[in-house]
């Protein structure tokens, strides 16, 4: 199993850049799809990114194609979400999750094995 650990949120203004991090205990990193999820107050939970086992597919949702990009290092154990021309938006609760049987274009909450508590990232107007 393994159990992700969010980092990197922060207040940031509108336009500025960010990059969120999950560190993600137990040996088995590498045979897990890799996702990002985020939530907005009094919003349902909203998919962000997700990255095959290798690293070598990545899906987006559609509100943050083009502007964030998912990468993932396996020796480390820890998968990054780089998030450029950040809009107001984008704040949210950002969360990182784990799937041994999702496929990276298929990453639904369903899927889901392992959540990370979250980290907030909020971006000023």
């Amino acid at each position: 199993q393994v159990q992700p650990v969010e980092s990197g949120g922060g207040l940031v203004q509108a336009g500025g850049s960010l990059t969120l991090s999950c560190a993600a205990s137990g040996r088995t990193f590498g045979s897990y799809v890799m996702g990002w999820y985020r939530q907005a107050p009094g919003k349902e939970r909203e998919f962000v990114a997700s990255i095959s086992r290798n690293g070598g597919s990545t899906y987006y949702g559609n509100s943050v194609k083009g502007r964030f990009t998912i990468s993932r290092d396996n020796a480390k154990n820890t998968v990054y979400l780089q998030m450029n021309s950040l809009k107001p938006e984008d704040t949210a609760v950002y969360y990182c999750a784990a799937s041994i049987r999702a496929g990276v274009g298929s990453f639904s909450i369903g899927a889901i094995d392992y959540w990370g508590k979250g980290t907030l990232v909020t971006v000023s107007s």
